[in-house]
């Protein structure tokens, strides 16, 4: 049986008159790195410059512009992990609309104090977003207010959808585009956008192995609840598919794969150390599929594609352990258990090796009474910080010369 999707390009070609002027029209430029790294020529779309630090104000901002003057003066409700907040409080407070974000109790400071600072009121409450969204909804009830959804919504999916045509615009002979996925809004406007314009670009999806909502989904024909998960990715951190967006992604989507915690992390490193370009896990999740060739693409080569970072907003202590992870896994980093005699001069001789193989000393600690350490010995516990897996080898066989017992903490 046919039926009419909720959104078309009409919609979304509507929205971007209605963004026009109003959302800033984010670079895509070709990455030399990447397109060397994977043999593709690849083009990073970078939505964490919008003003919000994401692509959420887009769908954000053509919602509240269809609001009636009546609907505009009872203000809106939100439920979102921080994107969507971002927008919503933002564009809210530019059109003189009061709005309320209900955010769960784990979303990063960052995110937090960012969608404050754009003039919204908070509400922390639940441990993920269905019970914020749920908190949501009870409040628009009480208030009467306009309960804005992140992704559920044709309005907020046709204005996603107008990353696509500046996509399209951005990259001549565009092959391809990779998407991350939360609840489908993002992709499912995109995919309308694309696959009514040229229905030869193939558009892909990219979910966290811990919550792969639409893929699930699309295997039982329905929306279906998963079970909860954590990620780095809380932006696309979704545990049921939108009964909204699910059709048309059924429709448009060609392919959608999954990433790894490890594998969304090393993008980030990538894109921040390679690209200087700072991104959050859900923003990064498309760049991991690429690089990790987990999409159909890697039996290609030389395809224009367009890699999608949604978004920007990453708290600042997760990137430190993000940064030190991935030093850890290139070597560049190393936790080193060494036995030694306990006696002075012990340890100057064992820094005078370290130092003359160009190694940094990070950290420190002695222990005497564990890890099988006889009387008069001691183990050190050393953090170094190498160039790399060759310097840490040449190190390893220059302590094993030296008669030094040693292992990896790993």
């Amino acid at each position: 049986m046919s039926f009419r999707l909720a959104i078309g390009l009409d919609d979304v070609l509507a929205a971007r008159e209605r963004l026009r002027d109003q959302v800033y029209y984010s670079p895509c430029a070709r990455s030399e790195m990447l397109s060397k790294l994977t043999g593709h020529q690849v083009y990073l779309k970078l939505e964490n410059l919008q003003m919000t630090g994401s692509f959420k104000e887009r769908g954000a901002l053509n919602r509240l512009s269809l609001l009636t003057k009546e609907e505009a003066a009872r203000g809106v409700v939100a439920a979102s992990a921080g994107n969507h907040a971002q927008g919503v409080a933002y564009h809210s407070t530019r059109l003189g609309i009061r709005s309320i974000i209900v955010m769960p109790l784990a979303t990063p400071l960052v995110k937090v104090t960012a969608t404050r600072e754009f003039g919204a009121e908070v509400v922390l409450h639940g441990a993920n977003y269905d019970e914020a969204c749920t908190e949501a909804m009870r409040l628009c009830e009480s208030e009467g207010m306009v309960f804005v959804h992140p992704f559920d919504d044709p309005a907020v999916m046709a204005g996603q959808g107008t990353i696509a045509l500046e996509m399209m615009e951005q990259i001549a002979g565009l092959d391809a585009v990779i998407v991350p996925i939360g609840g489908g809004g993002l992709i499912g406007g995109m995919a309308c956008a694309i696959k009514e314009t040229n229905p030869n670009i193939r558009v892909i999806g990219v979910e966290t192995a811990r919550l792969p909502s639409m893929i699930d989904a699309i295997a039982a024909h329905e929306p279906v609840t998963v079970a909860a998960g954590t990620t780095i990715a809380d932006g696309i951190a979704v545990r049921r598919a939108g009964s909204i967006t699910f059709p048309v992604v059924d429709r448009y989507v060609d392919e959608i794969v999954t990433v790894e915690e490890d594998e969304i992390a090393s993008a980030i490193l990538i894109l921040l150390e390679r690209e200087k370009t700072l991104a959050e896990g859900a923003g990064a999740a498309a760049l991991a599929a690429l690089l990790q060739g987990k999409t159909s693409l890697s039996s290609q080569k030389n395809l224009r594609i367009g890699v999608l970072v949604c978004g920007g907003n990453i708290d600042v202590t997760l990137l430190s352990r993000i940064i030190e992870r991935g030093m850890v896994q290139d070597g560049r980093m190393i936790l080193l258990r060494i036995h030694l005699l306990d006696k002075p001069g012990a340890l100057s001789d064992l820094t005078r090796l370290i130092a003359h193989h160009r190694v940094n000393i990070v950290n420190t600690l002695y222990n005497r009474a564990y890890y099988g350490v006889n009387l008069g010995d001691t183990a050190i516990d050393i953090t170094l910080e190498t160039r790399g897996r060759e310097q840490v080898a040449e190190l390893l066989k220059a302590l094993t010369e030296a008669g030094y017992r040693h292992s990896r903490v790993e």
